[in-house]
């Protein structure tokens, strides 16, 4: 009986209802880590599994013109070409910064006595760890300034900063893992104070302003499988709502499989969806607002407000399953998978006769059941990152990105190692005790105990003959020409700040602003 032609009747619990035919769970690979289940990894080779060598061969080259560019413009700077040795070192310290949340980038360096740490200074100078963070670039300099010509046009591509790392960290999280038949789709907010377009608004999150994710994650350990990051109105768009444009996308059939089961939250669910999913062999379950198209308009036998705990009404619409359940506020679910009841029962205080609370066993949905079970998986991978989140203050928004992928990439990998694990019978490592180990083996890439010696922006190429590092050029300033800011040092004395470019020059400053002989 389809729900609008006005003689349909909400049923309770009572009235048995058809048991609905579900497809095989056919996946295109057996689900779990896509690795040798036998072989040891340790935690630096799982990131090598994201951070391949040829994505840092990627970023430490565009990185180094993105920084010769910026020296011809003018900018005055200390710099060394960047090597993949020390870009693995910088993202230890950053790994190792989320683990010592100190409220200061130059704390961690700080000579004070009540910070006083050892192991940054021993992988890294702050100065090379913060020109580092200056000229960080992601994708290649010269096609962003093809791509920034095209603004205001169908070509431009608002994310085209990230894209080398975008799109490598997507393809490495659906090549090593197959997930679960229970997948959860959610939205993720990276927060930033950016003002920048593609910057939302959520005031349901926890994180209110951000950028935008849409994730795929299986529901069990929270791996992050898919996702992609939402940057405003589509001209792609099905019109059929960005809520059934996200789901299309985010689910990869061709790479998952048949018969998975996809949980999801009111904002995604409608009835046109799930037919549209169930037509592809998927299952869904959510719940879902009752103002959506398609949803039974009936009053007929509906859901009191005033309704006992554990009061159930369901109808059915060919393959479609509308449940309301009275919790402690009505909760309303529709499902492609369930049955309406099967005599599953949850322990929830309610008052006696009497008026006084006791726990008691109330009847509850097998669809609402199974959403509270499975719907987790987005978050749980939150919860994940959240504990030893990597994301620091940056100027640049595509850093803020950055940062995310490595908290994204060291997740994924933790729960590899945790699959692997229980595989070989062992015991795993906590995250904590996962992220130390990673940090100290990412340290010890550097072919150098310590920081290259600097040199300014202007200095020569080293050679494959070089031994050692150039004298520092004086080339990239004179005197009268005014500092910049960025580079004054932190120890300042007597009210002035030195400028550590000028002091490395020979130059001596007058001013805070001013550099003379």
């Amino acid at each position: 009986m389809s729900v609008n032609d006005g003689t349909e009747r909400w049923n309770d619990c009572s009235v048995e209802d058809e048991v609905p035919a579900l497809p095989n769970f056919l996946p295109k690979r057996n689900p779990g880590a896509q690795l040798v289940m036998d072989r040891i990894y340790s935690p630096l080779q799982l990131f090598q599994l994201f951070f391949t060598g040829s994505v840092v061969d990627t970023i430490v080259k565009n990185t180094n013109t993105f920084a010769k560019i910026r020296s011809e413009a003018g900018k005055h700077f200390l710099w060394l070409p960047l090597k993949a040795e020390e870009l693995y070192s910088y993202i230890a310290l950053v790994i190792y910064m989320g683990l010592l949340g100190a409220k200061n980038i130059i704390d961690y360096w700080s000579g004070k006595e009540i910070y006083r740490l050892p192991f940054p200074k021993s992988v890294m100078s702050r100065s090379r760890f913060q020109a580092i963070s200056w000229n960080l670039h992601l994708c290649d300099p010269e096609d962003d300034r093809e791509n920034s010509q095209k603004k205001g046009t169908q070509a431009y591509d608002r994310l085209f900063k990230i894209k080398p790392l975008y799109n490598d960290i997507v393809s490495a999280c659906k090549t090593y893992f197959h997930p679960d038949r229970q997948l959860a789709g959610d939205e993720r907010m990276v927060a930033t104070r950016a003002r920048i377009g593609i910057k939302q608004y959520m005031k349901d999150k926890p994180t209110k302003w951000g950028y935008k994710l849409y994730v795929l994650a299986d529901s069990a350990c929270g791996f992050t499988w898919n996702f992609f990051v939402y940057e405003g109105k589509s001209s792609l768009a099905t019109g059929k709502g960005l809520s059934y444009d996200s789901v299309m996308q985010l689910l990869d059939l061709s790479l998952l499989g048949k018969g998975y089961q996809l949980f999801m939250d009111n904002f995604y669910t409608s009835p046109c969806l799930f037919m549209d999913l169930l037509a592809k062999k998927t299952l869904a379950c959510g719940t879902i607002r009752t103002n959506r198209r398609g949803f039974p308009r009936t009053k007929a036998n509906d859901l009191s407000r005033r309704g006992q705990r554990g009061t159930i009404r369901c109808l059915r619409d060919g393959k479609l399953l509308f449940v309301k359940w009275m919790d402690t506020r009505e909760v309303t679910v529709c499902s492609t998978m369930h049955k309406a009841y099967d005599g599953d029962a949850v322990l929830r205080r309610v008052k006696n006769p009497e008026g006084e609370w006791e726990r008691r066993r109330i009847p509850i949905p097998t669809a609402v059941k199974d959403y509270n079970k499975y719907i987790g998986g987005v978050d749980l991978s939150d919860a994940l990152i959240g504990y030893y989140n990597v994301l620091h203050k940056t100027t640049k928004w595509y850093n803020t990105f950055f940062f995310h992928f490595v908290d994204i990439a060291v997740v994924n990998r933790f729960i590899l190692h945790q699959h692997l694990s229980k595989a070989q019978n062992k015991s795993p490592l906590s995250q904590k005790e996962f992220r130390e180990r990673l940090v100290s083996e990412l340290a010890t890439q550097s072919s150098t105990s310590g920081a290259p010696e600097p040199s300014t922006s202007h200095a020569p190429e080293l050679s494959a003959s070089t031994s050692h590092a150039p004298e520092p050029s004086t080339s990239a300033i004179s005197a009268g020409e005014p500092c910049c800011s960025e580079y004054f040092g932190s120890n300042a004395t007597s009210g002035r700040r030195v400028c550590a470019l000028c002091k490395l020059s020979g130059l001596k400053v007058k001013t805070p602003m001013y550099c003379t002989k």
